[in-house]
């Protein structure tokens, strides 16, 4: 089927400019002004941009966690994604303690097929550094998995030391992979939340307190250095804190490969929030937690100057009325993690382009073209150029969008943002040339998602 979009103004990362879009077999097959084209449909896009498909690096849908599971899986969860102008996420397969990396991924698969209705790929998370567990990283990335996720963080669980995050820095050099750390200082914490509980201290407040800033400055620091001996490229996940920013700043400033992403939370919401009467300050127990103030403007000027180069959200949602009262009595026992994947890329328009602190051209590099470029999915997504794929959103920049509970299509109980206005909204959404999304109207259908076998990284 060909489809034509008219009139509409592309943006890219490097690009603004008026033509006309031919859509062909999935896939950009001309791009012009005033294409003298036939197709079976033409989409009239004046008015309107017309973006590449946003790609959510960050999301965990089906995932164990702290005696329960996720409450969106990729059926819910690529539908929300979708009509918040995702066509692209990448998840997280996790390598249990005592399984492989092939048990994992073939469990992740088997969550996916049938029910990703937006294309998707797979990170390893790496829970131990076993030699064998080590070499089967080759075996992942001729598999199109390449990148990996280790932690400083939860001893026992998902906790690597350093010796093991070193040996799998360096294999991950040897082999073209990328290594993601998720860097706060556990042990410490551990400690902290130990003495948080002995004292009584049960409110979800106290997740925040125990996991003071500094230990994720000084996480971020040690794994950089490690980075650097190991000759590896390091991907810091979620960062949420102005010590560990400036740790990103200095590595990079001295030539070091080091990236890193923040999420739309740390950006709009604060600590404030744990301060919410009746428990409601469990809808934000997350890991790095919300911080003061202080901390978003920081982090809206690593974005600004490409000291961070990605935003994408850490989604991962479990309900308040059966989920995060697990942890009523005890802070430490709330499920962590909150939804995102459907508010990310109306947020960071408003809080970026609309406020002023971001370019329409840098919204789509953080927002698609960087994300693809560092996990081995540009041109074919990332960018609007012939022969990428027709991920296409059709955005409304003098529209708005009122977010509610009542109105996501997230599979939770609460929004984090609700009663908020944004400026701009998502009209229509094509994944592989395919509208999924049109206006209030879900198109898309289950299964219709593909998996992408991502490729090595590249300097971008």
């Amino acid at each position: 089927m060909k489809t034509v979009i008219r009139n509409g103004e592309i943006v890219t990362a490097t690009d603004r400019y008026r033509a006309d879009i031919l859509v062909d077999n999935g896939r950009v097959a001309l791009i012009g002004s005033k294409l003298a084209v036939s197709a079976d449909r033409e989409i009239n896009a004046d008015g309107l941009l017309v973006l590449p498909g946003g790609i959510d690096v960050h999301t965990h849908f089906d995932m164990p966690f702290g005696g329960t599971t996720s409450s969106d899986d990729f059926a819910t969860g690529t539908r929300a994604a979708a009509f918040g102008g995702t066509t692209t996420i990448v998840d997280f397969a996790i390598q249990s303690r005592g399984h492989t990396m092939q048990e994992a991924l073939e469990t992740w698969h088997r969550k996916a097929e049938g029910k990703a209705s937006i294309d998707y790929g797979f990170h390893m998370i790496v829970s131990e550094a076993r030699p064998e567990i080590l070499r089967e990283m080759q075996s992942m990335v001729d598999q199109g998995v390449t990148s990996f996720k280790m932690f400083t963080a939860y001893p026992g669980v998902f906790m690597v030391d350093d010796g093991g995050i070193f040996r799998a820095l360096q294999r991950a050099g040897e082999i073209g992979a990328m290594i993601s750390m998720h860097a706060e200082n556990g042990s410490v914490i551990d400690v902290l939340v130990e003495q948080a509980l002995a004292q009584g201290h049960v409110e979800p407040k106290y997740h925040a307190l125990t996991r003071p800033p500094e230990m994720e400055g000084e996480a971020t620091h040690r794994v950089i250095v490690l980075a650097a001996l190991a000759q590896s490229p390091l991907y810091i996940v979620h960062l949420s804190a102005a010590q560990a920013l400036d740790a990103v700043i200095q590595a990079r400033d001295q030539g070091q490969t080091v990236f890193a992403e923040t999420c739309p939370q740390y950006l709009f919401l604060s600590y404030d929030n744990y301060e919410e009467p009746d428990f409601n300050g469990a809808k934000y127990v997350m890991s790095p937690p919300l911080r003061t103030h202080e901390h978003q403007e920081r982090l809206w000027r690593g974005l600004r100057t490409n000291d961070l180069q990605v935003v994408a959200t850490d989604h991962c949602p479990f309900c308040m009325k059966d989920q995060k009262v697990l942890g009523r009595d005890n802070f430490a026992k709330i499920p962590n993690g909150a939804p995102g994947v459907e508010t990310r890329m109306s947020l960071i328009y408003d809080g970026g382009v609309g406020s002023g602190r971001l370019s329409l051209n840098r919204f789509v590099e953080v927002t698609a073209t960087m994300p693809a470029k560092l996990f081995g999915m540009f041109p074919q997504k990332g960018t609007i150029a012939v022969g990428s794929d027709a991920d296409l959103v059709l955005f409304d920049p003098n529209g708005r969008t009122r977010w509610s509970v009542d109105t996501a299509h997230m599979r939770v109980d609460y929004n984090p943002y609700e009663g908020r206005e944004t400026v701009g909204a998502v009209r229509m959404v094509l994944s592989r040339g395919e509208v999924i999304v049109d206006g209030s109207t879900y198109l898309g259908r289950e299964g219709r998602g593909e998996f992408v076998k991502r490729a090595t990284f590249r300097q971008p």
